[in-house]
């Protein structure tokens, strides 16, 4: 009785947090501008990864956020870099992270 209550509460969670990920998604009918070239400053430090900057929609335009020096949680993680994707009919930003 325990594991199957266990189990129901496991699988809803599961589907309520799918569930607000496919919610949080933002059509945007703008396309993105191209990226603009930015100049790196000096790496702070051996371990920092560039993360480059990127559009993102404040609601009614784009907006550049800048890049930046980061260091990554672990060693050796890398950074994947925020981007636009075409889906329903629109844009929409997916976001960078560590890997």
């Amino acid at each position: 009785m325990k594991f199957t209550k266990t189990l129901a509460a496991l699988v809803l969670g599961v589907g309520m947090t799918m569930s607000a990920a496919m919610a949080a998604d933002v059509i945007v009918r703008v396309s993105p501008p191209r990226a603009v070239v930015e100049r790196r400053p000096a790496r702070p430090y051996r371990e920092s990864v560039w993360v480059p900057g990127y559009h993102a929609w404040d609601g009614s335009r784009h907006h550049w956020v800048a890049g930046r020096w980061e260091r990554p949680p672990q060693p050796r993680q890398r950074w994947e870099a925020h981007h636009w994707v075409k889906r329903n009919g629109g844009w929409v930003l997916v976001d960078g992270r560590w890997r």
